[in-house]
């Protein structure tokens, strides 16, 4: 690998004036020297897609300085700027700068997070792996509200974890390795994980292209998906991190790439049903929905019959009809979601089979990720 491969961040802005500076300060703010910045927004009306077109010039000036200053000469702008007509949610902006990126890694960056100066840094060295196509980092929680780190209600002296990764339970629930624990530093070791968290992901973008998959429906702008755009927001990080696995590669966790995130829902790795019930109160109804929804059509996706049906049947059944249950009569939403996947499986069968037909793994060895 050379020295200094392009490194293409891409953020998206959605009325985020209360995160979305310091998110781009963090990424202009980076010693890597050779980044290409896109900032890509969904038609703020806030006043931050005005103000974020103005600043473009100084954080181009910003890191010409920086690169300067490591002895590498850039030619073109690193801070580039898409406004789109339309709030596209999570996926398809992500997408759209994937296919205009440069790098030959990719790290999408919330914008309710921080990158440490050395994030993109120490998150580099993990791809000398050849077979390596994601790197988390290590997520602490930030309180964007008094603007400093959470500390732990039992410990102010230590800071609260985030996330180091995601874990897949038989029950196929997906969790936050570490989320909500106070940070003793018991996951300081780098160590593969199932996947990477969508806050501050790094993709080698040749395993991106190894995954990706042919629009099959819709208007086709162009020919392929990388994140799938029919999941507007929630669970496309996982559904990623799900098709890497199949398709092969590897996914590794890093405690030397540090970032901060104001997570918008979730605040620990709850495991019992009562703690789940709690925790899945905090989170706005359109979340719940979407979340719900998307997490049936990536399993009809992704998942392995062989194993949700025999191995893992027990646990699967009794997490799936309890959560039909509460949502039928807590949320009341079962009929508006059962309309949405009669009319969705139909496609996410035709993915399917595309993604099963480039499987590199069997049964057997995705088995050791469901926990």
């Amino acid at each position: 690998m050379q020295k200094y491969p392009t490194v293409t961040i891409s953020l998206i802005n959605y009325n985020d004036r209360k995160f979305i500076f310091k998110a781009i300060d963090s990424a202009v703010g980076q010693s890597y020297p050779n980044l290409e910045i896109i900032i890509t927004d969904n038609n703020s009306k806030d006043g931050t897609r005005e103000e974020i077109e103005v600043k473009i010039e100084n954080w181009n000036k910003k890191r010409e300085v920086i690169a300067e200053k490591l002895g590498f000469q850039t030619k073109m702008p690193q801070v580039i700027y898409i406004k789109n007509e339309n709030n596209d949610g999570f996926g398809k902006p992500h997408n759209q700068a994937i296919r205009k990126s440069i790098g030959e890694f990719i790290l999408l960056l919330n914008s309710d997070a921080i990158l440490k100066s050395d994030y993109i840094e120490n998150a580099i060295k993990l791809f000398d792996n050849p077979r390596v196509a994601a790197v988390q980092g290590k997520l602490l929680r930030y309180d964007f509200d008094q603007d400093e780190l959470f500390r732990s209600k039992d410990n102010p002296e230590l800071n609260v974890i985030d996330t180091t990764g995601l874990m897949m339970f038989k029950n196929r629930r997906i969790v936050c390795i570490g989320q909500g624990e106070a940070d003793k530093r018991q996951f300081e070791e780098e160590k593969e994980v199932f996947g990477v968290d969508g806050a501050v992901p790094v993709y080698r973008k040749s395993a991106l292209e190894d995954i990706k998959l042919p629009i099959i429906s819709g208007k086709k702008d162009y020919e392929f998906e990388y994140f799938d755009e029919n999941f507007f927001m929630y669970k496309e990080d996982v559904d990623l991190a799900w098709r890497l696995r199949l398709a092969g590669w590897k996914t590794v966790y890093t405690p030397q790439a540090v970032a901060f995130h104001g997570r918008g829902s979730g605040d620990s790795m709850a495991k019992n049903y009562l703690d789940i019930i709690r925790e899945r109160r905090k989170i706005n109804m359109r979340a719940k929905y979407l979340s719900f929804k998307h997490q049936r059509l990536m399993q009809i996706k992704d998942d392995f019959p062989s194993l949700l049906f025999t191995k893992h049947f027990p646990r699967f059944i009794v997490k799936e009809v309890g959560a039909w249950f509460y949502m039928a009569f807590f949320e009341r939403f079962p009929f508006g979601i059962l309309k949405d996947l009669y009319k969705d499986v139909p496609l996410f069968l035709q993915k399917r089979k595309i993604v099963m037909s480039r499987r590199k793994v069997s049964a057997k060895e995705m088995e050791k990720w469901f926990k």
